[in-house]
């Protein structure tokens, strides 16, 4: 069927037209006090028309009315305005599935730090910790396996429980004092060596003491002699300074008697026959001594 003479062809919109248009609301939106004044005088499409082509005018764009007539239709209308869709929370739930990328990357951050200050504490504080608990019921279990004396078994579980002591306060350092004692209690059971009187240079002295200057102390020079023959080094508290010296000769105190059959037998031909002073086992804190004495020592005599 042919067109009838009140139905023209439509015409194809032309996309510059569509931009033009679009142009013209956004300059009108961005004119808003010329709007708010054209609106509140009651003014025609007319006056926006020109007041529009005035402006376009200024910047040297010639715009037809067509277009700067439509603009102002499309104003009222809303045209070329986005209208969210949807509920409020439906959008919200919608921009973080869309923005889930860098929420993650954020989260996967948190973590990392997370993970970091943790294993950081750990390696600082915990494990430290842990260490030295491990380390105190070692100890404690090597010294009750060597001990042959009841009394070192008492000292360790006393060392031991005063350190669980400490560590339930939070007082590391104290633990570790505990563990350097059970260390040397370990030490001093491992320990085996013979007390011999030495022969060269002194065998014997005797000291005047501060406190009595009318009687005599006498000692008997020994020195450690290890299983293999070879001097062993012993931690020995002196009773004059009351100082402890790592020592592999020293005096041991011995009464009158003791220090002149010593002597006697040394006088003779120069060698001292009963020469064995003691003998220092593993398990046991103090040797079983072969003369009587005090056990109280000196380290050092002129």
């Amino acid at each position: 069927m042919g067109d009838t003479p009140d139905q023209a062809p439509s015409e194809p919109v032309q996309l510059d037209d569509v931009m033009l248009a679009m142009d013209v609301v956004d300059t009108l939106r961005h004119r808003e006090h010329l709007i708010a004044k054209e609106l509140a005088a009651g003014a025609r499409d007319e006056d926006m028309v020109a007041k529009l082509r005035e402006i376009y005018a200024a910047q040297g764009i010639e715009v037809p009315d067509r277009i700067l007539s439509g603009g102002v239709e499309a104003l009222k209308e809303n045209r070329f305005v986005y209208t969210q869709k949807g509920s409020p929370g439906a959008r919200r739930w919608a921009m973080l599935w869309v923005r889930r990328g860098r929420y993650a990357a954020l989260l996967l951050g948190i973590v990392l730090i997370v993970a970091v200050g943790l294993y950081g504490y750990d390696a600082a504080v915990r494990a430290p910790q842990r260490a030295l608990v491990g380390d105190l019921s070692e100890t404690r279990a090597a010294v009750l396996a060597l001990s042959e004396s009841t009394e070192a078994t008492a000292r360790a579980n006393d060392l031991f429980r005063q350190a669980q002591l400490a560590l339930d306060r939070g007082a590391s350092g104290e633990a570790r004092t505990s563990l350097t004692q059970l260390e040397r209690l370990r030490e001093d059971l491992e320990r085996a060596f013979t007390l011999r009187i030495v022969t060269n240079p002194d065998t014997g002295v005797w000291r005047v003491p501060d406190v009595n200057t009318g009687a005599r102390n006498y000692y008997v020079i020994v020195e450690a002699i290890g299983l293999d023959g070879r001097r062993v080094r012993v931690p020995i508290e002196s009773e004059e300074t009351g100082v402890v010296q790592s020592v592999d000769t020293w005096g041991l105190r011995v009464d009158e008697e003791t220090f002149e059959q010593v002597r006697e037998d040394k006088s003779d031909d120069g060698i001292i026959q009963n020469d064995t002073f003691g003998v220092k086992r593993a398990g046991f804190l103090e040797p079983e001594y072969e003369f009587p004495t005090t056990g109280g020592a000196i380290t050092e005599w002129d």
